[in-house]
């Protein structure tokens, strides 16, 4: 059988009145809303259950399925230990994904375990499930960091696997909202909070899945949002199909917003194929980008493509512009992948003859020498956004009051240690923000003694 219903839920462990104390009457409309979706998915009586949890295993490039035969998990971190849950996994279903992931080459399986017990994303909605259900097995999955669209397709093989099986499957995406709706709310305010938390609700609400695909992932963490690729995985499980939408309930009187909805498969919908609509538009992005591209974004883009696909290093063209080939500068490359970083190099003085060749050594280098990325594949290379940044002259400044992090960029020095931050980046607002990074990347103590230096930069997109 195919899913037959899914469902976006919070988390909230002081949803739970033992762990509230009272403090659950705030979110009454979420309580509300969650208990007519238990009491519906117990007239379901799903054999499987599969759920998706932002707070499991969680790897920058791998989705994590748990293995085993099942877990057993309490709320001990939020002081309440004798509050919890056993689960019974089901194993035949994991073991059917894992395999099919890695046919379509997928990174995603059992392997990595570090944490067997189950976390507070998967145990708040099985708290309610529970009280009216029992006789399920679940599939607990986590989320990654690898892209939306790389969730989206393991969703579909979700679906693939509940396709080839007789059993009656439901699809819980555990997930938060926004964590910065209000000063007082666990991280602060972000303008970007309420936001994102409108944005995603109205398309929770329509059943328009490929608004969650269009969210910039600078934007969602300034947002602090917890769930979209739960949300996402869960839109790949329902794709093509076509669906009944509801949006059950929103609040956020606590600075983070609960959304709670629900969706029923109806039947087949050609036009619902969020992944190839998002392909396509993509396609037709980035191709006006690279006709509007500058001849620096140009050489670092051809630098890369030459090199990863034909391993041959290309030669500056004579043609190039001025301060290209008679300019010395430091350069930073940076690459992004469908919205995320996918690889930033740069020098902070100049190592070569000329902007021209840093920009290609400094291509390469971002592609294939990041040591937080794999190297970039060939198949990537057409999807990947470039951008080029030229160093101004380092001038030494005695205090952060010198700087302005939207105009300035920050090196920090101790001894051979040095570390630094480009100006004008999603998320530093201050200049404390801009120097702890800058330190932390340079593994200075914020207690050392250190001197600081600004710079401008030339930003080429």
């Amino acid at each position: 059988m195919t899913i037959t219903e899914a469902f976006i839920v919070p988390h909230p462990p002081l949803i739970i009145p033992k762990i509230g104390g009272g403090q659950e009457i705030k979110i009454k409309k979420t309580v509300d809303a969650y208990e007519k979706i238990a009491h519906r998915i117990a007239e379901i009586k799903p054999d499987t259950i599969i759920l998706t949890t932002p707070h499991s295993i969680m790897y920058s490039d791998y989705i994590h399925i748990s293995p085993g035969k099942g877990a057993k998990g309490s709320f001990k971190e939020f002081g309440y230990d004798q509050i919890g849950m056993e689960v019974e996994y089901d194993t035949d279903f994991v073991k059917q994904l894992s395999l099919l992931a890695e046919k379509n080459n997928i990174p995603a399986g059992t392997l990595g375990e570090k944490n067997k017990n189950l976390d507070h994303g998967t145990m708040v909605p099985l708290y309610f499930v529970n009280k009216y259900f029992k006789d399920y097995k679940l599939v607990r999955i986590s989320i990654s960091g690898l892209t939306y669209s790389d969730h989206y397709r393991f969703g579909k093989l979700i679906s693939q696997v509940s396709e080839e099986n007789s059993k009656n499957v439901v699809f819980i995406a555990s997930g938060d909202l926004s964590h910065m709706l209000k000063d007082e709310g666990p991280y602060g305010y972000s303008e970007e909070g309420p936001v994102f938390d409108r944005e995603v609700t109205q398309a929770m609400k329509s059943g328009d899945f490929f608004k969650f695909m269009k969210f910039d992932q600078e934007f969602c963490e300034s947002a602090a949002e917890c769930g979209l690729r739960s949300f996402i995985t869960m839109a790949g499980a329902l794709d093509g199909k076509s669906i009944k939408s509801e949006l059950l309930s929103y609040e956020g009187p606590f600075g983070v917003g609960y959304a709670v909805a629900a969706y029923q498969v109806t039947g087949e919908d050609t036009k619902r194929h969020f992944d190839e609509v998002y392909k396509k538009a993509e396609q037709s992005r980035l191709e006006n980008l690279k006709n509007e591209e500058d001849s620096y974004v140009r050489l670092a883009r051809k630098t890369l493509e030459s090199y990863v696909s034909y391993h041959k290093k290309i030669k500056k063209e004579d043609d190039l512009d001025d301060e290209l080939l008679n300019k010395r500068a430091g350069v930073f490359v940076s690459l992004k992948l469908d919205g995320q970083l996918r690889g930033c190099i740069g020098t902070i003085a100049p190592t070569t003859s000329c902007i021209a060749d840093e920009i290609i050594q400094n291509a390469i280098s971002a592609g294939l020498e990041d040591p937080r990325f794999y190297p970039v594949s060939e198949e990537e290379l057409p999807r990947i956004i470039y951008s080029v940044d030229v160093l101004g002259e380092p001038e030494a400044i005695k205090s952060m009051d010198e700087l302005d992090p939207k105009r300035y960029g920050v090196i920090v020095t101790k001894g051979t240690r040095r570390g630094l931050l480009l100006p004008n980046l999603e998320g530093i607002n201050t200049p404390s923000e801009q120097v702890n990074i800058a330190l932390k990347k340079a593994g200075i103590s914020e207690d050392d003694s250190y001197s600081m230096e600004r710079f401008e930069v030339v930003r080429h997109k």
